[in-house]
């Protein structure tokens, strides 16, 4: 994988099948969103620019979902256009010991009145709001080690990819 080459994006999956795929990964994933309440999600605006906002995430049952009050914004960009990305708030400082961690894939509407209802039981949210579950086509963990960029990158059907990079002009190294 060359990092300066657009890859082609997967087929969506399941949280579930990310996590079934991959359960240490998905952990450490899961964890650092979890470090922070607010992350930073990207959509597409109707002219094909990027939106980028505010929103929660939620880890329950064992699916990755996104709230967001009917007719804001970013819920009308994920009905036109489910593409979305989401970056795991980077915290107060430089460190980022846990590594930089960003979700991409597809946001599917949930409209069963049973999982509404379920999800209301475990998260009270502010009524009224819309209700995603994110298909991850791919995740992605960058962090250091000594002088290397480590990335970790999964996408459904593949296996867990790690990236080195040094800060010199030195070919990517996979391992």
């Amino acid at each position: 994988m060359d990092l300066m080459t657009p890859s082609t994006p997967s087929a969506p999956s399941t949280w579930q099948d990310f996590r079934a795929a991959q359960p240490a990964f998905a952990d450490t994933v899961q964890k650092r969103f979890q470090q922070y309440k607010h992350h930073v999600l990207s959509t597409l605006r109707k002219d094909g620019s990027p939106r980028v906002t505010g929103l929660e995430v939620e880890f329950r049952m064992d699916t990755l979902w996104f709230g967001m009050m009917p007719n804001s914004r970013k819920a009308l960009d994920l009905r036109r256009d489910p593409r979305f990305a989401i970056q795991a708030n980077p915290g107060p400082d430089a460190e980022m010991a846990d590594g930089d961690v960003r979700i991409s894939g597809r946001a599917v509407e949930v409209t069963d009145p049973a999982v509404l209802s379920r999800f209301v039981e475990e998260v009270t949210p502010p009524e009224p709001f819309l209700l995603f579950r994110a298909e991850p086509t791919e995740v992605v963990r960058t962090g250091l080690d000594g002088d290397d960029i480590v990335l970790q990158v999964w996408r459904p059907g593949h296996p867990l990819r790690t990236l080195r990079r040094g800060a010199d002009a030195s070919p990517v190294r996979e391992g």
